[in-house]
């Protein structure tokens, strides 16, 4: 039964439908002066694991599983996915330059389903961002960070200053929103990975809290 829904969601991927994509405009925010150079995502920057229950849900296709971070270098991640029963469906090594399939279920290895995992981990595994210009509203502090034609709106909740949502934009055009629930800088509790280009959703919740 798994194999058969594996394969489908692999097909979905395959024969995707793109939607047309809405230009991002940054509402009810002003710009205020700032000293910051650099902002970072540091929830997944301790070496210790980051262990998830996992729901991807991809057009029609639903997959859960456990999900397992690892920070292994400087650099580079591990990122592991194993089905509910702990047998493994991925297993990749990534950072910003590079990428290692070390293993993938036959299931799922096709090019479209690597691609798409694998540019969603790096941009969810992103950890600096150089501010270009610093904002805010009645609720958070914003910074707006340009890397090439991508553009990352990061919004810093000003209570506490955790990182509670990253906007991912491309030629002006909202690519991906990554709502996080934390409370500490370090472990996000659960996050919110959708697309909003494809009918694609991860979801992250903690199992074993980060110390």
């Amino acid at each position: 039964m798994r194999r058969l829904l594996l394969r489908n969601l692999a097909y979905s991927l395959v024969f995707i439908v793109l939607f047309s994509c809405r230009t991002y405009k940054l509402t009810d925010a002003k710009p205020i002066p700032s000293t910051e150079k650099t902002v970072e995502n540091q929830y997944f920057s301790s070496k210790e694991d980051y262990v998830y229950k996992c729901q991807m849900d991809i057009y029609k296709n639903h997959v859960s599983g456990i999900l397992i971070l690892k920070k292994i270098n400087e650099a580079t991640h591990r990122v592991v996915l194993t089905s509910d029963f702990g047998n493994k469906l991925i297993d990749f090594e990534i950072s910003e330059n590079d990428f290692k399939l070390n293993y993938v279920l036959p299931d799922m290895d096709k090019k479209i389903v690597i691609n798409f995992l694998k540019n969603d981990f790096r941009e969810l595994l992103r950890q600096q961002y150089p501010v270009k210009e610093t904002l805010e509203n009645g609720n958070s502090s914003i910074y707006l960070s340009e890397i090439g034609q991508k553009k990352y709106y990061l919004f810093f909740n000003k209570e506490n200053g955790l990182l509670k949502q990253i906007v991912y934009t491309k030629n002006n055009k909202e690519k991906i929103d990554f709502t996080f629930e934390a409370k500490k800088h370090i472990f996000a509790d659960s996050l919110n990975l959708q697309h909003k280009d494809f009918k694609i959703n991860i979801k992250l919740f903690q199992i074993t809290e980060n110390e």
